[in-house]
């Protein structure tokens, strides 16, 4: 009995620490689309200049998602979560310190490179210490630190921001070391679980061949085509709210933390939707789910009444949330098990590579319409219904 007990509170502590840096992480990619409107007021930079300061971040992400992922195999997940954590610490501290366009731009780009460490090491930690039953609920956990590190960003870091940017990041790089000094107490450096990779004498399948799967290479282009919806939205919401309605960062940032808390409840109860209700009908969820959420957008940037923006944002954030949970637990349920991890990684990295596009996108439609932002949303409604047209050619053995 009190070793039973023992074990529930090592699976609680791991994944708390978890949960706990991925919390950090999502509140590191809300927290810039704040921190960027004092900095480009502060260092005159136009739409452009701030969305490739965004996009930076996204780009050194999507490099580094697939060799992460081969070294926590080789290294061990903990040593890859900590050096995430640490790495991304310590450019977080840096960011508080730059003072120009191309010094923002590096520093981004590097703290995306260690961003990019910590979803398949979380992933594989997952893997190595919970049993395949229990593998999906605390995947699903996982995701929603989405909606919590939104709630951190625009409450916490909100106000920080407000009151002075550096000192923001300077917060932020204390939690980052803070999540390192979790992970490396309660995460195991020793697999709890027996190995799940190919037994012996059973041939494994080469990468390539991971690459060459269709079904793969599909949802690789609809969650890139997606999250340039998901992303745009993270990146340039709070700059057009406090624009359109002229309200402070502080009073943006609490609209957003509240769009949030919806986001992070919608992301836990999309996973029940899509096991029990559209169970064997992802594909119909999935297009729905992103042509609902077109719609919506299209709705929220003609409207000019904050509550009723308000209202289509938190439903824009719910509706999406559905179709991103759909295509990242697809591959589990379509695909051979033992290319489920590279399988993965690589739609991951279509993701990441969305929202290095769409930052830098939207900034320019922006700086081209003299500051509107219909064409921008109007280009991230297109992206996720074409998202939804690409899921349509997966194709599901009877």
């Amino acid at each position: 009995m009190q070793l039973k007990q023992s074990s529930k509170m090592a699976s609680g502590t791991l994944i708390f620490s978890l949960m706990a840096g991925y919390s950090i992480v999502y509140m590191d990619k809300n927290m810039i689309s704040t921190a960027i409107i004092p900095i480009s007021e502060q260092y005159h930079l136009d739409s452009g200049q701030t969305g490739i300061i965004m996009s930076a971040f996204f780009l050194g992400y999507s490099l580094m998602q697939i060799p992460s992922g081969w070294l926590a195999d080789k290294l061990g997940a903990k040593r890859v979560l900590m050096a995430s954590m640490a790495i991304i610490g310590l450019f977080s501290y840096m960011f508080g310190l730059a003072n120009g366009l191309a010094f923002f731009i590096a520093v981004r780009f590097f703290a995306g490179m260690g961003h990019g460490g910590y979803p398949p090491s979380c992933s594989k930690s997952i893997a190595e210490n919970f049993p395949q039953e229990r593998r999906t609920f605390m995947q699903s956990l996982i995701l929603s630190t989405s909606g919590i590190g939104g709630i951190l960003a625009f409450t916490l870091g909100a106000n920080l921001v407000s009151a002075n940017w550096h000192l923001a990041y300077g917060v932020l790089g204390t939690l980052y070391l803070l999540a390192c000094l979790c992970i490396f107490i309660f995460v195991p450096s020793k697999p709890r679980q027996p190995n799940v990779d190919n037994a012996p004498g059973e041939k494994k399948i080469g990468f390539l061949q991971v690459l060459k799967n269709r079904n793969v290479l599909v949802l690789f282009l609809a969650m890139l085509l997606l999250n340039i919806l998901l992303y745009g939205n993270i990146s340039w919401m709070p700059t057009y709210i406090k624009t359109t309605f002229h309200l402070s960062i502080t009073q943006a940032g609490l609209l957003l933390s509240f769009n949030a808390i919806f986001q992070t409840v919608a992301t836990v109860f999309a996973g029940q939707l899509l096991s029990k209700f559209f169970l064997g009908r992802e594909k119909q969820a999935i297009f729905g789910a992103t042509v609902l959420s077109a719609i919506l957008v299209i709705g929220f940037v003609l409207s000019r009444n904050i509550w009723v923006s308000l209202l289509l944002l938190i439903l824009v954030s719910c509706v999406s949330m559905v179709a991103f949970t759909g295509i990242f637990t697809w591959p589990h349920k379509i695909m051979d098990p033992h290319i489920i991890g590279s399988s993965i990684g690589i739609i991951n990295t279509g993701g990441t590579l969305g929202g290095f596009l769409a930052p830098m996108i939207i900034g320019f439609l922006v700086k081209a319409a003299s500051g509107s932002f219909v064409w921008a949303f109007t280009f991230m409604a297109a992206a996720s219904i074409a998202a939804g047209l690409m899921v349509l050619f997966v194709k599901i053995r009877k």
